[in-house]
């Protein structure tokens, strides 16, 4: 019965250390991997591409702001036979008609339509980007639980492994005692029973460290190898329970996402309401047009004409438009309350499990330390006659069960302290220090917003 001795070492090598000493050489850490996430993570860079999508609409709203410009080239053929009635004159024959015209649109009063749709599509970049920290700090809790999850997943199966290696050292003991006659058929059966329970949960075990693997490969990119044991980051989280609800009303880009839908449902009700408004365009244009008709070999064109239109009556769709956009705006701001509480509600709920999750992490290394007793209690008892072999693989399953507790403890340890950050709305790469450089969205938007011509976008595609 000394095969407890060697399942004990082996299981502590492999534990899940929420509180880890110093890292391994050449470890792979859980800030790397965060790293790794936020670079080359498919959806968050496609998210990053519909916000550069997202900043065009602020040189199409402010394209209203700018003159039209036409050019118009026409060439044809025409036969003329034209009769002077005074005269009796006769001209016929087939004229090469050529004609040019450039004409300069500008509008100068629309409702402030222009003015409304320039800053509503301001406010939909502003929301987009809120949208962008939203599927990062998802990207990056992603990232950090199936980091922890494989870590948690790895200990398990080691910790199944050694059991295997035990209880085939017992199975062997219990089989040489019935040999000598000190154990009954019934012992050894119990031993076997309790191997193949054993093998079926390390089994168990390699199934969910194999599919941990694969989540790991699809958010980080990467397969996991050599992990080092990951930390709490209780160092980046307020202080309180209420400090935090009161930052993410503030932070959490949920919460700034719906107050800026709010902006741009406002000012959708004030373009609808300028269609109501007169509009006034001026219009400026030069034509020339050679051999129009056989009198006249060509004629120049100019002109300049300002046109005022007042809308009476459209129908009533754009009353609609305005019942309508102010039905969206309340519906809006009812979003946002119902945002904030979820918001409220996440934060509590999350705090409620990190400090659940402290105490977990003390209860189970307790468990832990008090099943290794048990067992070698049981143990010395069973050498004397005072326990049985039923006795010491309940007492050996019951540390097995004491050990993956504790491993999942400390895994939730970790990820709820992540859950916090990302509920409160401060799970980015500048809060946690990591070493990258951070996206900035304004670089693409500032490149774009005053750019009149071109089709190519800043990164020469």
């Amino acid at each position: 019965m000394h095969g407890v001795k060697f399942f004990t070492g082996a299981a502590v090598s492999v534990l899940l250390t929420a509180l880890a000493g110093p890292t391994p050489a050449l470890a792979d850490t859980i800030e790397a991997a965060l790293v790794r996430a936020y670079q080359n993570n498919p959806q968050l860079n496609a998210q990053r591409a519909q916000v550069r999508s997202t900043d065009e609409g602020v040189p199409q709203a402010l394209s209203g702001y700018r003159p039209k410009v036409n050019v118009t080239l026409g060439t044809g053929y025409q036969y003329q036979d034209t009769q002077q009635a005074q005269k009796g004159a006769t001209f016929n024959g087939v004229l090469q008609s050529n004609s040019a015209s450039l004409t300069v649109n500008q509008t100068l009063y629309n409702g402030n339509q222009t003015a409304n749709r320039t800053r509503a599509a301001e406010s939909q970049v502003s929301g987009s980007r809120e949208a962008l920290r939203v599927l990062e700090q998802t990207v990056l809790l992603q990232a950090a639980t199936s980091y922890m999850d494989y870590l948690r997943d790895a200990a398990t199966l080691e910790v199944q492994r050694s059991n295997v290696r035990v209880l085939e050292q017992t199975l062997k003991q219990t089989r040489d005692r019935f040999n000598v006659g000190e154990v009954t058929r019934t012992d050894v059966a119990q031993s076997e029973a309790q191997l193949a329970a054993g093998k079926t949960q390390a089994l168990t075990a390699e199934s969910n460290l194999t599919t941990t693997r694969a989540t790991f490969r699809r958010i980080i990119g990467n397969e996991p190898t050599n992990l080092a044991p990951g930390s709490p980051v209780d160092r980046f989280l307020p202080g309180t329970i209420a400090s935090a609800v009161s930052l993410s009303l503030v932070e959490n880009p949920n919460v700034t996402a719906s107050m800026y839908g709010i902006d741009v449902n406002y000012l959708q009700v004030k373009i609808n309401e300028g269609a109501l408004l007169p509009t006034v365009t001026v219009q400026a244009g030069v034509s020339t047009a050679y051999q129009q008709t056989l009198q006249v070999f060509r004629t120049n064109t100019a002109s300049a004409i300002a046109t005022a239109s007042v809308p009476i009556f459209q129908g009533g769709a754009e009353y609609a438009l305005i019942r309508q956009s102010k039905e969206n705006l309340a519906q809006q701001r009812l979003n946002l309350e119902t945002t904030r509480d979820q918001t409220r509600a996440n934060v509590v709920q999350a705090w409620g499990q990190l400090e659940a999750g402290k105490a977990q992490v003390q209860s189970a290394q307790a468990q832990v330390t008090a099943s290794e007793i048990a067992l070698n209690g049981v143990r010395e008892e069973a050498k004397a006659g005072q326990r049985t072999t039923l006795d010491v693989l309940n007492a050996q399953q019951a540390l097995v069960n004491a050990r993956v507790a504790l491993v999942t403890a400390q895994h939730d340890r970790v990820v709820a302290s992540y859950s916090v950050l990302n509920a409160v709305g401060r799970l980015a790469p500048q809060v946690l220090g990591l070493n990258t450089t951070v996206y900035d969205p304004s670089v693409h938007y500032q490149q774009v917003r005053d750019s009149w011509v071109g089709v190519r976008t800043p990164d020469g595609r």
